[in-house]
């Protein structure tokens, strides 16, 4: 039996018989009878309750028509297209039962001469309007040409701005992290939403809530760094903006469904390559690893979350039933999508070799929990043979199905699915939304030292900005073709009225072409014909702007053995030092705008220059927020998600370390370059010892702390003023400080401020010997400052 009654195949087709079943055998039912069949279905009642929706639907579905849910087109997008648009003709032909999503509309991939679009130039994307159009015909044809008219899903990529053509590119992930600003990366993500939402596109892949712990590794740049509760915050922060706040069911009109990704240990791979095993024991995934993710699934409504690529203990993540079943929806009651990464159930087969082939690791990705696959569903495709033999039940289908039906109606696809070209014009990339990717930036920017000489002084002294990365706005990974863009030198020149002296100093690369599979470094021969340029450019200079860093070639996702993206050096490749070197030899102040995606874990500049401005990828207006800081426009307050080491032999390096590590090194320093929570300002600030509302709670209470902040200084400014608790007592090891709460501030010259934090069992609750999740009797230290490495402390006893 199947989902829609007696199999006739021996007869008539099966698309036949249900024809004859909705029109033949109806009309030979008596008038009232036939006069029900013709009303209208429940599952398309918008005000049916969306369980009752899906189990209507779903009750009229054939085997077909229930996998073809679970799969989607990305180069088969060839397979319904004719040239680059939509043909509805071949759709009929080539999924007759329908299909559940189209892999980012927005690119030209399965086209002709498209042979793949993973980045590069805006020449591989679908403008706007032919983009809205494209969606718009395909929902026509799932909603008019298909029997059951069930519309598609649109995917795509929103890291740090929804990736399509002409849409706001806000600073990267880590960037956005160091501002300690929750808030600000509410309003921009929901920013993404609205971008996104107007193209007709209701479902994007982000956030990234891995915790980073290996700089080696060239995806770091797209998390928020490698603190777990700093990583849950913000990952809050970004689903909120994406989805709305709360446990709503049903989408607004102008928000998207979020992406968790990527679960888990993603952050801390063997050797700091991409996708390599992650070698994490349950307490440590438990204590650091999925804190982030379990804090977004318990406080949204989170619509999908993707596994990893790695493996943990030898079981990928992809076939890992206890993590993406047990803890995800057992323990943490997660209830929504979960949707493959690009490729990874091929991966399951080829690279892990726990699967004899596709459809076995079709098998394995099913039972464990894996709904749909992305990004052309090439494995799932081979369901419903699957389940004729016998090797799949038919029931695991329907469990998988009714999360994407679901999914589609709380999406209000079934009322709702287009794309409007008039709104998409009016706000993408508006005025609006360029002023949020100007103070996003500002906000994300990061003193790192300073000599006094920033802030610099316009008109009373000559610049000379040199560099690779001064001419050129770096957007980083996962980026949108954004309708302006601003360097460092356009922000510098609109600042100055055009009184800059430039040169290039080097080049980093060969091309800036994002694509490319090889990465060749620029000719060391040119490079240093390009330095004497740029030392005697800079004579005429009293002060120099150097401009070094990365590039979306040398910090980046490395997606195939053909495809790097990870490094053993964390040092300025090519002849970056050289260039620094040479200018710091005239003798004339150095103000590093460092412009990268991986930490800046360069001793020599470190030790050697005036100042370092962090600016990560600042996004579409960075150059302009960089001119700001440089000038004292605005005052940095950023502070560093993560910590910088000093070589990669010190890796892993992170602050919550266990007592029994970093005890150092033969002929070295054993300190990081920076510690987490570094970030000066263009003030001082004094932040006070944190004062307790009670010095013994229960297991089961409260306590309020705290700390007074004062800007002793002369300038306004921000001050992130962060708690963090050790545990003395504890039956098993603790980390020497975990961040457990954090505020931004402003304040005037002169101005004090008390900041409250409230820790209750959540906060120091730990996973005991037993594996059990309580809070254990004992003395816990309570620190409070401006960073990791300073703070003051209170001792709070648990009886």
């Amino acid at each position: 039996m199947s989902a829609s009654g007696p199999l006739i195949g021996p007869l008539i087709g099966r698309r036949q018989a249900l024809a004859w079943l909705s029109s033949a055998s109806v009309m030979a039912l008596s008038p009232g009878v036939a006069f029900a069949r013709e009303t209208r279905p429940l599952y398309k009642d918008a005000r049916a309750p969306i369980a009752d929706r899906v189990k209507d639907l779903l009750g009229r579905m054939t085997l077909e028509e229930k996998v073809a849910q679970t799969i989607a087109l990305w180069a088969t997008k060839a397979d319904v297209m004719n040239g680059l648009d939509f043909d509805a003709a071949k759709a009929s032909a080539a999924y007759p039962d329908g299909i559940g999503q189209i892999s980012r509309p927005s690119d030209k991939r399965g086209g002709p001469g498209i042979s793949a679009a993973e980045g590069g130039t805006a020449a591989r994307w679908r403008t706007p309007a032919d983009n809205i159009a494209f969606n718009n015909a395909a929902q026509h044809w799932a909603l008019e040409k298909t029997r059951l008219g069930i519309p598609l899903l649109f995917h795509e990529e929103a890291l740090h701005g929804f990736m399509v053509t002409e849409a706001t590119s806000f600073p990267q992930a880590i960037a956005l992290a160091g501002s300690f600003d929750p808030a600000l990366v509410r309003r921009v993500n929901g920013v993404i939403a609205r971008e996104a939402r107007a193209r007709g596109v209701p479902y994007v892949l982000s956030p990234v809530v891995d915790i980073a712990r290996d700089p080696r590794w060239g995806r770091i740049e797209e998390t928020f760094g490698e603190d777990p509760y700093l990583c849950g915050e913000m990952g809050v922060a970004a689903v909120e903006g994406l989805q709305g706040a709360g446990k709503g069911e049903r989408l607004a009109a102008d928000k998207v469904f979020a992406t968790l990704k990527h679960m888990t240990g993603h952050g801390q791979p063997q050797s700091g390559n991409n996708v390599a095993p992650a070698e994490i024991s349950v307490r440590e995934l438990r204590e650091n690893f999925f804190p982030p993710f379990r804090e977004v699934v318990e406080r949204t409504a989170i619509g999908a979350v993707m596994p990893s690529y790695n493996e943990i203990d030898g079981v990928p993540s992809h076939a890992n039933r206890w993590l993406l079943h047990d803890v995800l929806r057992g323990e943490w009651g997660f209830n929504g999508v979960v949707a493959s990464d690009y490729g990874a159930l091929d991966d399951l087969d080829r690279l892990h070799h726990v699967a004899a082939d596709r459809a076995e690791a079709a098998r394995l990705a099913l039972a464990a929990g894996v709904d749909c696959e992305l990004p052309d569903g090439l494995a799932y495709r081979g369901l419903t043979d699957q389940v004729r033999k016998g090797l799949v039940s038919e029931t695991a289908i329907d469990t998988a199905v009714s999360r994407m039906l679901a999914f589609k109606f709380r999406a209000g696809l079934f009322e709702n699915p287009w794309g409007d070209a008039k709104l998409a014009a009016r706000i993408t990339g508006n005025e609006e939304a360029r002023a949020l990717a100007l103070e996003a930036a500002r906000k994300s920017l990061c003193l790192l030292s300073n000599d006094g000489t920033l802030p610099l002084k316009a008109g009373a002294q000559k610049i000379a900005v040199i560099g690779p990365n001064a001419a050129i706005a770096r957007l980083g990974g996962y980026s949108s073709f954004p309708k302006q863009r601003v360097s460092l030198l356009d922000g510098l020149r609109a600042k100055l009225g055009g009184a800059v002296i430039h040169a290039q100093g080097v080049f980093i690369a060969t091309t800036e072409d994002n694509t490319v599979n090889e990465v060749t470094l620029a000719d060391p021969a040119k490079n240093r014909a390009l330095i004497v340029e740029a030392v005697e450019a800079a004579k005429g200079a009293d002060v120099i702007l150097l401009a070094i860093g990365d590039t979306e070639l040398t910090s980046r996702e490395g997606f195939a053995r053909n495809h790097l993206g990870d490094r053993t050096d964390l040092d300025l490749v090519g002849e970056q030092n050289d260039l620094f070197e040479a200018l710091h030899a005239l003798g004339k102040p150095i103000v590093v705008v460092a412009i990268n995606g991986r930490p800046a874990s360069w001793p020599t500049i470190a030790a050697r220059a005036n100042a370092i401005l962090e600016c990560w990828y600042a996004g579409q207006e960075g150059g302009t927020a960089m001119a700001d800081a440089l000038f004292g426009d605005i005052n940095p307050g950023a502070k560093l998600p993560v910590t910088v080491v000093r070589d990669s032999g010190q890796i892993p390096f992170f602050y919550n370390h266990k007592p029994s590590a970093r005890r150092g090194y033969l002929f070295a320093d054993a300190a990081p370059l920076f510690p987490f929570g570094h970030g000066l300002s263009y003030t001082s600030f004094t932040v006070g010892a944190p004062a307790l509302s009670a010095t013994t709670i229960a297991p089961d209470g409260n306590v309020t702390i705290s700390v007074e902040v004062a800007n002793t200084g002369a300038r306004a400014g921000d001050e992130v003023v962060q708690l963090y608790i050790r545990h003395l007592d504890a039956s098993v090891t603790q980390p020497v400080m975990a961040l457990k709460a954090f505020e931004r501030v402003t304040l005037a010259p002169g101005e004090r401020r008390t900041v409250r934090f409230t820790l209750g069992t959540k906060a120091l609750r730990i996973w005991n010997v037993a594996m059990k999740e309580v809070v254990e009797p004992g003395r816990v230290e309570i620190m409070a400052g401006n960073s990791s490495a300073k703070v003051q402390s209170a001792i709070l006893a648990i009886a």
